[in-house]
């Protein structure tokens, strides 16, 4: 259950999670201080610690830091909740994006708007919720049914299933109401463009409680990616700790999704890189895949911002770009190994 790599090795862990913590607010700051009009460092703690009404200020306070704020709680807890998903299921390959979780927090946001509006934001959160746990166990008993049961192959493709079907729905909703359509046009593709303060309020609360939640169990879920049987002898209730983790999961990826929309491949690309990097003890692996994620959504948002020069490019078309690779790599390498 401990780390892989030799003893002594670990030592350079806790530097190594110092250092990417510390790069969080110096990109947040870069982040912030992009745009149509560049502003100084000072100006935007000046914003934060002593805002004034001015437009700067306002700027800083009202677009710029909402959407840096948006990217880092999205990243975070997509590379977690893909983080914990990997450890329940036992299968490299499992993610909010993959297994169709995102999928379906995007159907039910989108299905809410139509019928209720776009103003109700603690409704679309707790619809994101109960879209992510409906998918998530959608995919598992399609998983289950038949030989070669719940196999990564056979989650993966019940998970594309699903997600096609339910993209599908989405697509048709949008198309007939086109109020909805224009409120979250950007937002389907995964995009940080015009969050608010509140959105981020009305969110952050239960994202937290996933990334609290996850570090305090690192224990348990190590010991469930072990497998169930590894996990029964060891005393623990592989059906209990799976729930909970379950449970960790919509909070993390449902809340993701109500706030940026269905982000792609951060839940697959985020896990596998500290992973080789880190280990496999998840006491490294949950801060590391936290603090990553949030790293990589936002350094993607501010780097398509700089390179196709416009505010509204989704964030998810360039984490598609990042993540389309390395799963084709991925999954080449896991049939190599299967072979």
């Amino acid at each position: 259950m401990g780390n892989r790599f030799p003893a002594g090795t670990e030592r350079l862990l806790l530097p190594a999670l110092v250092i990417l913590c510390c790069l969080l607010p110096l990109t947040a700051i870069w982040s912030v201080s992009l745009g149509a009009t560049a502003l100084p460092v000072r100006d935007i703690f000046e914003a934060i610690f002593f805002f004034d009404g001015s437009r700067d200020h306002l700027v800083i306070a009202t677009i710029r830091l909402p959407r840096v704020l948006a990217g880092l709680l999205a990243g975070g807890a997509l590379a977690v909740s893909g983080t914990v998903m990997q450890a329940i299921t036992n299968n490299p390959l499992a993610s909010p994006g993959l297994l169709g979780v995102n999928a379906g927090a995007a159907f039910a946001v989108v299905l809410t708007m139509s019928v209720f509006g776009a103003g109700a934001q603690g409704a679309l959160v707790w619809a994101a919720f109960a879209g992510a746990g409906t998918a998530a166990i959608a995919v598992s008993l399609f998983g289950s049914i038949g030989p070669a049961q719940g196999t990564p192959v056979k989650l993966v493709l019940a998970g594309a299933v699903l997600t096609a079907f339910l993209t599908s729905l989405t697509t048709a909703i949008l198309i007939f109401d086109r109020s909805t359509l224009d409120s979250v046009r950007l937002w389907t593709a995964g995009s940080l463009t015009g969050r608010t303060m509140d959105e981020v309020r009305a969110v952050a609360p239960y994202m937290l409680c996933g990334f609290a939640a996850a570090l305090l169990f690192p224990r348990q879920l190590t010991v469930l990616s072990l497998g169930a049987d590894v996990s029964k002898s060891l005393g623990q209730n592989p059906v209990v700790w799976r729930g909970l983790a379950a449970v960790l999961v919509i909070l993390l990826a449902g809340g993701a999704v109500a706030l940026a929309g269905p982000i792609g491949f951060v839940g697959l690309v985020v896990p596998h890189i500290v992973r080789m990097t880190a280990g496999t003890d998840y006491r490294w692996i949950i801060p590391f895949a936290a603090a990553g994620g949030a790293f990589l959504v936002l350094s993607a948002d501010t780097l398509s911002r700089i390179l196709f020069a416009s505010q509204s490019f989704p964030v998810g078309v360039t984490m598609a770009m990042i993540g389309a690779p390395f799963f084709i790599w991925l999954a080449r390498t896991r049939s190599r190994e299967s072979a």
